[in-house]
């Protein structure tokens, strides 16, 4: 049986443009003990958060976020150092070379595999 991660102290940026998916993981990773930036669901919206917040420790990045993609986000987070893992229903491979070694979380997905996946981000911060 999979152990439940303890999230607390961590401070995750959450970026998903489907609602009611938003709110369901943003309360799974509160309940956690996360401390839940966003959700937001535009990629200017992510990069302002991560430009404000100096104490960010990691990210679930939606890849599709209406007609953009959220890869200038990634970028960013990258070049902080901050770890994330990629949400999508698309293919892997459809993901920049750049972003091969990026986990990913593939929707659709259940909140077990989600508390799996924060519990990567957990060890990886």
């Amino acid at each position: 049986m999979p152990t439940t991660p303890d999230l607390r102290g961590l401070h995750l940026l959450l970026v998903e443009d489907e609602y009611l998916l938003a709110l369901g993981l943003a309360e799974v990773a509160s309940d956690l003990g996360a401390e839940v930036f966003g959700p937001v669901a535009s990629v200017e919206d992510a990069l302002a958060l991560v430009d404000k917040l100096p104490e960010l420790d990691a990210a679930i990045l939606d890849i599709n976020l209406g007609d953009a993609t959220i890869f200038p986000v990634a970028d960013a987070l990258r070049a902080r150092g901050v770890p994330f893992v990629f949400s999508t229903a698309s293919d892997r491979a459809a993901l920049p070379e750049r972003f091969r070694d990026v986990p990913v979380c593939c929707k659709p997905f259940d909140f077990a595999t989600f508390r799996a996946t924060l519990g990567q981000l957990r060890r990886a911060a």
